[in-house]
């Protein structure tokens, strides 16, 4: 049997660093990886490797992410997965915005990277890196087992887009607190088959979306936060979306000036997505009168989406051309898995 063939993506991070003779922090050669970690040769997976041009996970940009749409689009036919190394700062934000821009994906997408350069003694990077592989290569009824973009991360994977770095220290630096993990890693890995999302149509093209609006704003609402203030970021040229961090289920001020203040900005046709400051838990406008003013006025329910999944949502379906009705009717429901209908909650 023909192995699975894996696309391995270094974008930058720690996990690309490794030790010098001098103890000093260099580049690692991903080309090298089967002298530097004998282990993956007994995955049975073959890997060849593409080394963007490394930056820090905190200088990425959308143009970043539509060149590594791009390179998987180009490369799509060619392997049966995908594994994106990439610096943690900003990981959910890009797995949250591949999981929008690639369309139609049928085959495995695994970002990962670690707390830890690769090149030290205690690395988190050389499991994270061996496991990513060998998910991104798993295969089921002839059919890839995580056929969508997912994080994996210190034994456990979750879906990309719902997904937080929690953590600046800790191994298990991400969370997804509002969806199951799609599969736990020990001895074994015990996959959650169904959490895993998988597509309508298997054997259609791979489509990306190159078009992202960045005009896209998140403002997360504090006791004292100025009218002043809030009506100039409301009124910079360009805007288009906003996330806008609110108190528990959804909740913020009901004060005269700030009502007005997103009123106006509705109507301006700039879209405003209520997403909750907490952790966990989900956005319920109805619940109590200071949700249900926001919802008078036309603000969309984020339910229990995270802000790097509101953010990207925004970004995609604000750019491009796309009509008006159907733009509302995405941002009303779940694209790739985002959200948990109020439904299903």
């Amino acid at each position: 049997m023909k192995k699975p063939s894996i696309l391995l993506i270094y974008t930058g991070g720690t996990i690309g660093m490794r030790s010098d003779a001098n103890g000093t922090l260099v580049p690692f050669d991903f080309n090298a990886m089967y002298e530097e970690i004998p282990s993956i040769k007994r995955l049975n997976v073959d890997i060849d490797v593409l080394t963007m041009t490394p930056i820090d996970s905190s200088n990425v940009t959308p143009r970043r992410w539509v060149e590594l749409a791009e390179i998987i689009r180009d490369n799509y036919r060619r392997f049966d997965g995908f594994v994106v190394l990439h610096g943690t700062d900003t990981m959910s934000y890009t797995a949250s915005a591949l999981s929008f821009m690639l369309e139609n994906l049928a085959k495995p997408v695994i970002l990962t990277g670690s707390q830890i350069p690769m090149g030290i003694l205690r690395t988190d990077g050389r499991e994270n890196l061996i496991t990513a592989l060998e998910i991104a290569g798993a295969v089921r009824d002839g059919r890839p087992v995580v056929p969508e973009v997912a994080l994996y991360f210190q034994n456990r994977l979750f879906r990309g887009n719902r997904t937080t770095k929690q953590s600046a220290e800790e191994l298990s630096a991400f969370s997804s607190y509002n969806y199951p993990a799609l599969a736990e890693v020990g001895v074994n890995i015990a996959y959650n088959h169904a959490a895993i999302a998988h597509p309508v149509d298997d054997g259609g093209e791979l489509r990306i979306a190159t078009s992202l609006s960045e005009g896209v704003v998140v403002i997360k609402l504090f006791p004292g936060i100025g009218e002043g203030i809030l009506r100039a970021i409301l009124s910079v040229d360009g805007l288009k979306g906003v996330v806008l961090e609110t108190y528990g289920s959804g909740n913020a001020p009901t004060s005269e000036w700030f009502v007005a203040a997103l009123r106006e900005a509705i109507a301006r046709g700039i879209v405003v997505m209520n997403v909750t400051q907490c952790a966990g838990g989900s956005v319920s406008m109805g619940l109590y009168e200071t949700g249900m003013r926001l919802q008078s006025l036309g603000v969309i329910s984020g339910h229990d989406m995270t802000t790097e999944a509101a953010v990207t949502k925004l970004m995609y379906l604000l750019g491009g051309e796309r009509p008006d009705a159907e733009r509302r009717r995405l941002l009303l429901e779940p694209v790739k898995g985002e959200f948990t209908p109020d439904d299903v909650a």
